[in-house]
């Protein structure tokens, strides 16, 4: 295996970006009920503005993504009750959903460096405007859901170290588009429901004011702003 340094750098990049975003919602856990209310928009805005939009472009027919992201919404509201949020199971769940995310990340980010220069372009600054937003979004579904202090900074660790992972996985197997279109569908679906069902009630909740559903506008709003700034950047 011939595993490019700049693959290599993008992977830790990615991480470092992840980390940041983890560690700063650590330090503002006192604004908690805000900083779920932005969580709660910003996988929201993946859902909708990054992975269903990238499916369809991947070559999913429009059935094909929407039966998926039905299938995903409800696999992961069926998890979520069948674990009963006891003991902070439903935290690593939901954290451990966003990791397998921040793997397809890098997986996606050296599949399509074998594609073209510009497909791997598109995808790593997709990734990277979003990757912020990630660690935050570990850490404060994974203390939402009881999982504790302690087991956000080790999912905020694997999340970090994921990326780097999808990106040696690339080099090892291949990966048919339909495949993978189809996967990023189901989390979409997966996300939609963390985000809607999982997220903003936790928030409103907490502190239930209009503050906290503007932040959740506010983080849908950034994700589509980020995912919108990485496709103009990449086409210029």
């Amino acid at each position: 295996m011939n595993l490019d340094v700049t693959l290599v750098l993008l992977g830790i990049v990615t991480g470092l970006a992840t980390l940041a975003g983890g560690f700063l919602a650590l330090r503002l856990s006192s604004r908690i009920h805000l900083i779920l209310g932005f969580s709660a928009g910003a996988v929201i805005g993946v859902a909708l503005f990054d992975l269903l939009p990238e499916s369809i472009e991947l070559g999913a027919r429009a059935t094909s993504a929407t039966a998926m992201v039905g299938v995903g919404f409800l696999a992961y509201l069926v998890a979520v009750r069948a674990l009963g949020g006891e003991d902070g199971r439903t935290g690593h769940l939901g954290a451990g959903g966003l990791t397998l995310h921040s793997l397809m990340d890098g997986l996606a980010i050296g599949l399509s460096f074998q594609v073209s220069a510009a497909a791997a372009a598109v995808v790593t600054l997709a990734v990277l405007a979003h990757d912020l937003c990630d660690g935050v979004n570990t850490v404060n579904v994974s203390l939402a859901g009881g999982a504790g202090r302690t087991w956000a900074r080790r999912w905020l660790v694997a999340d970090a170290v994921a990326p780097l992972v999808g990106i040696f996985l690339s080099q090892l197997i291949a990966v048919p588009r339909s495949g993978l279109a189809l996967i990023l569908a189901a989390f979409a679906g997966a996300f939609l429901c963390l985000g809607a069902v999982g997220l903003a009630p936790a928030s409103h909740a907490r502190h239930p004011t209009v503050w906290t559903t503007l932040a959740t506008v506010i983080g849908a709003a950034a994700i589509w702003g980020v995912v919108r700034l990485a496709g103009l950047g990449a086409s210029s």
